[in-house]
């Protein structure tokens, strides 16, 4: 998936920074973007001289890398965490939504696939509904169906236009999430950083396992080479995104996930020539401007019950003082 482990839309429990340097944040998580971008363009590149599965591997190892600097610098105390189970459940859909993708990105131009991800906010809109009952008003119902309505803008089923591969975007994209559904239930208990830290590992790990079936030692220098940069920037990008989220609001700076289509299309365009077509740009617009009235819903959701809480606790306080003068 294009989107690294740290950025979700905001929960209504997500803690945020005492004092938010938004400033800065945006402009962190802009470069983390850069980076996801070129991540994700040298995965394609190298699908067409090794196995997916390898190349996914190659790319979780560099988020792996970012994390045990994480680690260093923090220290290990990170690891601690109330939802092991949880936590690795994340990692296994983590791996499952880096897999599926860089599988369609053999078939599938970059700025298309990563068009079809952003579908993933509005599958975590429906789930929140469905699976963990939070209230999820008509408005951003219609949000919901509109971004479909723009994937199948860009997929044009029955026009024959598309490859079969564009559905294991849709693939990655639920199983994307799913982790951050996920992501939800920890947030009241687990920091950004403990959540990344064990989806990263048990990413790695999994895909560990079945890699030995697939190895095959890549035959050229520059294929190392390449697969040394995507790892780097996979890194650089999950530590640049990490730190956003400490010091910004999430609500200030997740909107800038969407830049994500202006850098894969150039990179698809720098490195295989491929440019969205008014298709893509048209149904891409319609996602992308739904994903932003969700994320904004989102925001007044959780001011809302901010409120609602401050309320009540005025009013307990308050109770409790009367309590004391009877």
């Amino acid at each position: 998936m294009p989107l690294p482990s740290a950025v979700t839309i905001p929960s209504q429990h997500a803690p945020q920074p005492a004092t938010p340097d938004n400033m800065r944040g945006i402009l962190l998580i802009t470069l983390g973007f850069v980076c996801f971008g070129a991540t994700d363009a040298l995965a394609k590149l190298l699908t067409t001289e090794l196995p997916p599965l390898q190349v996914a591997w190659f790319r979780q190892i560099g988020l792996f890398s970012g994390v045990v600097i994480m680690l260093g610098l923090r220290g290990t105390h990170l690891l601690r965490t109330r939802h092991p189970l949880v936590q690795i459940l994340r990692g296994v859909m983590a791996a499952a939504s880096a897999t599926f993708f860089i599988l369609a990105l053999r078939y599938v131009p970059l700025a298309d696939a990563t068009a079809v991800s952003f579908i993933a906010p509005f599958i975590v809109t429906a789930i929140g509904a469905l699976v963990l009952r939070e209230t999820v008003g008509i408005r951003r119902w219609l949000a919901v169906l509109a971004g479909f309505a723009g994937m199948l803008i860009v997929i044009r089923p029955g026009m024959g236009v598309f490859h079969p591969a564009i559905f294991m975007v849709v693939v990655a994209a639920s199983a994307f999430a799913t982790r951050q559904v996920l992501s939800r239930v920890l947030s009241g208990d687990d920091s950004i950083a403990t959540t990344v830290a064990y989806t990263s590992a048990t990413s790695t790990a999994l895909l560990t396992v079945p890699l030995l079936l697939v190895w095959e030692t890549p035959p050229a220098a520059w294929i190392w080479l390449v697969a040394l940069a995507m790892t780097t920037c996979a890194g650089v990008g999950e530590i640049l995104i990490i730190r956003a989220l400490d010091i910004a609001q999430a609500v200030v700076v997740a909107p800038l996930q969407y830049s994500m289509i202006l850098w894969s299309s150039l990179y698809g365009f720098l490195l295989f020539a491929d440019l969205p077509d008014l298709w893509t740009l048209a149904g891409c617009s319609v996602i992308v401007a739904s994903g932003l009235y969700t994320l904004n819903r989102e925001r007044i959701a959780a001011r809302r019950q901010k409120d609602r809480a401050a309320a009540e606790a005025a009013n307990a306080a308050e109770a409790a003082a009367r309590t004391e003068e009877i």
